[in-house]
């Protein structure tokens, strides 16, 4: 049995904005609440599949999706491939309406089919698209209604070259999160599960340069000797969004990791944080040195961890 479902939004913003926010999947993981990490696995002109790692009811759900873009028509429409249980089979469509030259309306359609059409699976599915639904299209409206977003938004990465050692072990370095409270002087206490292979979560107490401790949860999925995503699902209070990437390039004659990030600013937040006076400028400058130095000095320990690795 086919279940469907619509939620819909209006929203003070042109119908091309939004367009363009929901087209472009690198957006995803800072747009959308549920959404962890999303790639590309092939592009065709207006056909597309994409791989998404979302959470779902406090679950993290990996699929992969096909895509029909049609800016023309303000519309894309998108089905599962393979879906998780207790998804059988999940379909939909978006679609943008101008109804005003100020407003626009935001339809987010489902399909869906439980796998036995189990009551309870049938019941937790619309659970999870009701609130996953809710989340993005709010956070879509914000998106697009803030002209004044792309100040709170930054992105930024840093890399260090490795002169020897091995480029998997740095990588085993950086997986292994759970030894970082015996392996890095800024982590003060680390929980990592993983119930399913390559795709865990991290807990973290950081220690600042000041001296004080935040803690941290993040998902990370998790691509064997090559890349780590995460996205922080409790991100310290400066940021209401922080989602990054460990990467690491093997190859002739360049071994490198790299680390990236991209953050969306707590505006609410920077004056109780830093200070009465404090700018939107200053706390993209402590954003930025806070995450970067704690990046560089994981890195650098991951370099010396191969170092010693390859001298045995």
């Amino acid at each position: 049995m086919t279940h469907q479902t619509e939620h819909q939004i209006t929203m003070s913003a042109p119908a091309g904005v939004i367009y363009d926010l929901i087209a472009n999947v690198g957006n995803w993981p800072w747009v959308f609440p549920p959404a962890v990490h999303v790639d590309y696995v092939e592009q065709n002109g207006s056909d597309e599949r994409i791989r998404i790692w979302a959470t779902a009811n406090g679950e993290v759900k990996g699929w992969t999706s096909r895509r029909t873009l049609d800016r023309d028509r303000l519309r894309i429409d998108f089905r599962q491939e393979v879906s998780q249980k207790p998804v059988a089979a999940m379909g939909g469509h978006w679609v943008i309406e101008q109804v005003s030259d100020e407003l626009a309306r935001v339809r987010l359609a489902h399909d869906f089919q439980a796998v036995g059409n189990d009551p309870k699976s049938v019941s937790w599915i619309l659970q999870a698209i009701d609130r996953n639904s809710d989340a993005e299209l709010a956070a879509l409206k914000t998106a697009a209604e803030q002209r004044g977003r792309d100040e709170l938004l930054l992105s930024f990465e840093d890399t260090v070259q490795l002169d020897d050692g091995s480029a998997k072990d740095v990588y085993d370095f950086i997986y292994d999160a759970e030894q970082w409270q015996q392996r890095l002087p800024h982590v003060a206490r680390v929980a990592l599960t993983e119930d399913t292979p390559n795709v865990q979560t991290l807990e973290m107490d950081t220690r600042t340069a000041e001296g004080s401790v935040h803690t941290t949860k993040s998902i990370r999925v998790c691509f064997p000797d090559h890349r780590i995503a995460y996205k922080q699902v409790r991100p310290p209070a400066l940021m209401s969004v922080h989602t990054g990437l460990w990467s690491v390039d093997d190859e002739p004659g360049r071994t490198a990791v790299t680390s990236e990030h991209t953050v969306v600013l707590n505006r609410q937040a920077i004056t109780a944080v830093l200070g009465e006076q404090a700018t939107v400028a200053d706390a993209r400058a402590f954003v930025r040195d806070a995450l970067g130095r704690n990046s560089l000095a994981t890195m650098r320990h991951a370099k010396a961890y191969a170092s010693a690795g390859r001298r045995g």
